[in-house]
C-alpha cells in the first residue's frame, strides 16, 4: 500500500496539468504517520507521501555541474511522473524509484496510479492530513 496526502496529489496534478503537453518527473519525500496532523488512522511509523522537491530547483547548479545538488541524498522515497498522451503505467523511459507515481489527463483523483520500480501496480491510499510545518 501506498499512502499519499490528498494536498500532494492535488498539486503534483496542478504541476502535471501546467506543463501539459511535456512530461514532468518530481522527486517525492516521505513523512511518518505520526508526524502528520489530522484524522490519521495508521501505525505512526508509516510512510505517507507529503513533500516534493520543485522539478526545476538548482537547475543552473545541475547544468554546470552535471549533478543534482538540489535534493539530499537519499531524502526522497518516490517519484511522480506524468505521461500527457498516457499511458496510466511505468514506461521504459520513466526515470524510476522504489515507489513511481504516475497520472494521465484529465489530471483528476481517478488518473493517478503508484507502482513498485517493477512496474507493478500497488495500492494507493490518499490520506487527507497535513505534514508538520517546517520553518527554513
Amino acid at each position: 500500500m501506498v499512502y499519499v496526502t490528498q494536498g500532494l496529489v492535488e498539486a503534483l496534478l496542478e504541476l502535471a496539468a501546467e506543463a501539459e503537453p511535456e512530461k514532468v518527473t518530481i522527486s517525492l519525500a516521505v513523512t511518518p504517520a505520526g508526524d502528520l496532523s489530522g484524522d490519521v488512522e495508521l501505525s505512526p511509523e508509516t510512510p505517507v507521501f507529503t513533500h516534493f522537491y520543485p522539478p526545476d530547483a538548482g537547475g543552473s547548479v545541475t547544468a554546470v555541474f552535471g549533478i543534482d545538488l538540489s535534493i539530499p541524498a537519499g531524502q526522497t522515497q518516490g517519484r511522480f511522473v506524468s505521461h500527457p498522451q498516457g499511458p496510466l503505467q511505468v514506461t521504459r523511459s520513466d526515470d524510476l524509484h522504489e515507489t513511481v507515481i504516475v497520472a494521465v489527463p484529465p489530471w483528476d483523483d481517478d488518473s493517478v496510479a503508484a507502482f513498485d520500480r517493477s512496474g507493478r501496480r500497488q495500492s494507493l491510499s490518499r490520506v487527507d492530513a497535513e505534514p508538520p510545518t517546517e520553518l527554513l
